[in-house]
């Protein structure tokens, strides 16, 4: 299984290098959030062992957060380097999918959008949020995301 670290260290290359966008630990807190939640929805188990925390500006990886703390609102550094092979072709998909929906967002942005979900608004500040509560609430997204028209349908 993955760390989180692992993901975190995913998504920032993938930011960093398809994109050119940098990121801060807020906005990298929440997209590996997100691919928690998708991870537990579409596949049924967790992307990563580490527990999400319900904090005062949204979900955050304890772990993560300790390992990134130091660089405070200012952008992550490049990792310098990322074994690949730990991702299976699913796995990236999935980070990869998440990145292109929720990376459009500004750090502000994926805050606001964690304030107004079930996972971290029926978690107790501070207490764990658990993976049923997530699975559950974002196997409602895929369900509930909007179908998209092609040119063809008229």
């Amino acid at each position: 299984m993955l760390r989180a670290l692992d993901v975190a260290e995913y998504v920032l290359l993938l930011a960093l290098e398809e994109v050119g966008e940098v990121i801060t630990n807020l906005k990298l807190q929440k997209l590996v959030y997100y691919a928690q939640g998708f991870c537990l929805a579409l596949r049924g188990h967790p992307l990563f062992e580490e527990t999400i925390e319900a904090w005062e500006h949204g979900p955050v990886i304890p772990e993560l957060y300790e390992h990134y703390k130091k660089y405070e609102n200012e952008p992550i550094p490049k990792p310098t380097e990322l074994n690949y092979s730990k991702f299976d072709d699913e796995t990236r998909e999935l980070l990869n999918e998440v990145y292109k929906v929720y990376g459009q967002y500004s750090a502000s942005g994926l805050r606001t959008l964690t304030h107004e979900e079930s996972p971290w608004e029926d978690t107790q500040r501070g207490k764990v949020i658990s993976h049923e509560l997530m699975r559950d609430f974002f196997a409602t997204q895929i369900i509930n995301e909007p179908r998209q028209e092609t040119e063809s349908q008229t």
